[in-house]
């Protein structure tokens, strides 16, 4: 079988990138090695009959602002893509039971800061406001190859536009850690807190170089713009995609790993899967795939290429994750107020001194005593998800090493994984009854993925990495994956990377899937 173009890997990149090619006239095949498509985005009944569940990516806030969605907005809408705002975005909770959140209602938002420093309140207006005036050009940068001449005319323009003092203050924010960026902009902790739980999202603790970007475009983000999940899951948007991808002339291949790329003369030419079929690709292979499982499995050792192999093999992951998906009786009864069963996420994370504490234990090779939480609500803002009256809960842990030699807590005596995980859900579940009494008596049904077991269920998710490589400045920006190959391109010949692995990284945005597709079909 020859197509125009063979995309390994059907995430939600790869998928983007296939869609795009099958609109400008390529005829594309996208081979998945599970049986379904997504990801880490997925949506299942993993607990009980009738009770969705994100299996990872929940957040849809940036596939819905993205420059794959603003083109094809008409076909995905039409094959089924559908989402809920949410208003009420996300709180963090405190250890005094009070917590500190953000609407999409300005006056909301800046009442409850108000309460905490008048000063902070305007501080977060002003905030704001300069957003509405950078987030053009943030936003262009992120969504431009990089290094790219699109994006020199993203600077350019923000430079004629703003002035040289706003490229340097901007460079301070791409280079500054979430504690010294938000340290000069507002004085109450708590506000300080709210923000910097963000960077954990990612992998930066409060002292992290680097780290201030996320904090402070999630916050006014969801401050200009509120949240969006997915209607009936996450799943939703990758529903969409394969629908237009067939309809546009496409193929899905579920259920067939691929055993090697073919080479020929120092090009990719295709795909042999395991059983044995081969894919031709006349114009580009796209691995939507970690590049140390494309380098280190699927395509053979060059010597030529060994300079690059090295490096790709030294492309470091962040930290692990477990995610603990909970069936429940209602929604949690959060001790700061019900006001709290509102918001799509709240953050169990009460100060930046836990953020580093948890960051440098899991670092040491610790299960943390006191691990960061991500507690999703979906039900609250979509109750189609479960039954009329149940809830699902998202938990994600953060932060988390993949391999371990001990616990900071001195309780818990497994040394992998595997024979850990329980008695680590019951540490999660212990700090969620602090905050919200009574959640295990809700309990109906809990499904838990530890670091390893995400990677289990996705590859490019190593040692549970959900960001698919650090972000750290090293590995980011003209460095992701490896410097001199930011922009898809490998050492071999028509073969392409994409996926968060690749700049602009994490997220469900599709940036790089979209940006490679468009630079392949040049438009």
């Amino acid at each position: 079988m020859s197509y125009d173009a063979v995309v390994v890997g059907a995430g939600h990149n790869g998928l983007a990138a296939a869609v795009h090619l099958a609109t400008k006239g390529w005829k594309v095949a996208v081979v998945e090695a599970n049986a379904e498509a997504g990801g880490a985005v997925k949506t299942r009944e993993m607990t009980i009959p009738g009770f969705r569940h994100d299996v990872a990516a929940m957040n849809l806030s940036m596939f819905a602002g993205s420059g794959f969605f603003a083109e094809h907005k008409e076909a995905l809408i039409a094959h089924g893509l559908g989402f809920v705002p949410a208003a009420d975005c996300f709180a963090t909770v405190f250890r005094d039971d009070t917590f500190l959140g953000v609407n999409s209602d300005l006056e909301k938002t800046s009442a409850g800061i108000a309460a905490l420093s008048p000063e902070d309140a305007l501080a977060w207006r002003a905030m704001l406001a300069e957003f509405g005036s950078d987030a053009p050009h943030i936003f262009g940068l992120l969504g431009a190859p990089m290094p790219s001449f699109a994006a020199a005319k993203v600077v350019w323009k923000a430079w004629r536009q703003k002035g040289t003092g706003w490229l340097y203050d901007t460079l301070r924010l791409l280079f500054a850690s979430p504690r010294d960026f938000l340290d000069a902009r507002f004085r109450h902790a708590k506000l300080k807190t709210m923000m910097a739980a963000w960077g954990l999202h990612l992998d930066f603790s409060p002292d992290v170089a680097g780290g201030a970007l996320f904090p402070y475009l999630e916050s006014m983000a969801n401050q200009a713009f509120g949240m969006v999940i997915g209607k009936g899951g996450a799943d939703t948007i990758i529903a969409a995609m394969t629908g237009v991808l067939k309809a546009r002339g496409g193929e899905l291949i579920l259920g067939a790993p691929v055993e090697h790329i073919r080479l020929s003369g120092g090009r990719a030419t295709g795909v042999v899967l395991a059983d044995g079929r081969i894919l031709e690709a006349q114009k580009a292979v796209i691995a939507n795939i970690h590049p140390r499982n494309l380098f280190g499995r699927l395509v053979a050792a060059d010597a030529a290429r060994a300079d690059f192999d090295r490096k790709i093999q030294q492309f470091r992951a962040g930290p692990g994750t477990m995610m603990l998906h909970l069936a429940l009786d209602g929604l949690p009864d959060w001790r700061a107020g019900e006001e709290l069963k509102r918001f799509a996420y709240v953050h169990v994370a009460p100060d930046l001194e836990m953020m580093s504490r948890v960051y440098a234990e899991a670092a040491a090779g610790l299960l943390p005593s006191e691990p960061a939480l991500v507690v999703g609500q979906p039900t609250a803002i979509d109750p189609t998800r479960a039954p009329d009256g149940k809830h699902v809960l998202w938990v994600q842990v953060r932060v988390l090493p993949a391999e371990f030699h001990g616990d900071a807590a001195g309780e818990i005596t497994a040394r992998n994984w595997d024979d850990a995980k329980e008695a680590y859900a019951e540490r999660v579940l212990d700090i969620l009854e602090r905050y919200a009494p009574g959640l295990r008596s809700k309990v109906l049904g809990r499904a838990i993925f530890s670091p390893t077991d995400l990677e289990r269920e996705n590859p490019n998710l190593i040692g549970g990495d959900n960001l698919s490589g650090s972000h750290h400045l090293d590995q980011n920006f003209i460095f992701r994956p490896v410097a001199g190959y930011s922009r898809y391109a490998t050492p071999v010949k028509s073969l392409y990377m994409c996926g968060a692995s690749t700049w602009p990284g994490a997220g469900t945005g599709a940036g790089s899937g979209f940006m490679l597709a468009k630079m392949l079909s040049r438009s």
